[in-house]
């Protein structure tokens, strides 16, 4: 389990870095299922170790992916707000 907890966390990782934020739920998913995995791992004495990276690896994935999300959805919430905005000062200007 404590493989798995690493593939996961490092996949995370590299989501919540690569995509910007636009897949930033999959990699939350990704770091949730990996910290569980990385738990549950830690109980093996011979995987403790490796464990223990896809623990904190998944968790720095998860927070990275989420932090990212939010970004950029107050990014496109911000785009769209100002479109909308542009878009009703030239409608006014024109008529």
């Amino acid at each position: 389990m404590g493989v798995a907890s690493l593939v996961l966390g490092i996949l995370a990782t590299l989501i919540g870095l690569f995509s910007a934020g636009a897949l930033g739920w999959l990699g939350a998913i990704m770091g949730i299922i990996g910290i569980v995995l990385g738990a549950l791992g830690k109980k093996d004495a011979g995987n403790q170790g490796i464990a223990t990276a896809g623990l904190v690896l998944s968790i720095v994935g998860f927070v990275l992916s989420i932090i990212l999300y939010i970004a950029c959805a107050a990014c496109v919430a911000g785009i769209a707000g100002s479109a909308n905005e542009l878009s009703s000062l030239l409608s006014v200007a024109l008529f």
